[in-house]
């Protein structure tokens, strides 16, 4: 984890700025176009204290509703400059925007209300610890929401294809794997109860979709 706010160096440096760019360049094209219809649904009711994991450029802020006590937990600094400025555009003048990863989330137990994360679970190097400290954040009764691309079936040319494909799109992906089974590992993290909706999407590779909410 880094939690110095100076951007990395080198290759892994390099690498994060230009995911960035590429990010806040795609954002306002299809891209979010494609999920506006289930974002509304899942984000448009949350109230309270709110933990966006990996918000990236802030495409979400459109969907909350105003008065949240929203935090953002982004470990990519190079994304801090571009979420401030949709910050600023939405109308949310002080957002908390800390350069935390999902595995080390600097906050105490029971903190928030909700946690969102939105294609992010991709791209944690830890699942189960990463679910884990999503728990470990939330309220009793708190709610963890999430969309996430993940792995086709098993045995399909779209799996075989994503399999193959992985090496290459992680690293020009900043860590995003196309073939993981999220939806197992949510269910499996001890939350109370879990509602999980498979879909698929008209994207190369990353067509298959999860969407829904665990509760604590």
């Amino acid at each position: 984890m880094r939690n110095s706010s100076t951007p990395p160096q080198g290759r892994a440096g390099l690498g994060q700025r230009l995911f960035a760019f590429w990010y806040a360049q795609a954002d306002p094209l299809q891209f979010d176009r494609t999920f506006e219809a289930i974002k509304r649904r899942l984000l448009a009711d949350l109230s309270g204290d709110v933990l966006e994991i990996g918000p990236g450029t802030g495409t979400n802020f459109a969907y909350f509703q105003p008065g949240i006590h929203w935090i953002g937990a982004e470990p990519n600094l190079f994304m801090h400059q571009h979420l401030r400025r949709t910050a600023r555009r939405a109308g949310l003048t002080a957002p908390d925007i800390r350069p935390l990863s999902v595995e080390h989330l600097d906050l105490p137990d029971e903190s928030v209300d909700v946690v969102v994360s939105t294609h992010v679970m991709c791209s944690v190097n830890d699942q189960p610890r990463a679910l884990g400290e999503i728990r470990r954040v939330l309220r009793p009764g708190g709610r963890f929401v999430f969309l996430e691309h993940v792995a086709a079936p098993r045995g399909t040319w779209l799996r075989r294809a994503q399999n193959t494909i992985r090496p290459v799109w992680a690293a020009v992906g900043d860590g995003c794997y196309p073939n993981r089974e999220t939806w197992a590992a949510i269910s499996s993290a001890g939350f109370s109860s879990v509602n999980i909706e498979h879909f698929d999407v008209p994207l190369p590779i990353a067509g298959p979709h999860i969407a829904g909410y665990a509760v604590k």
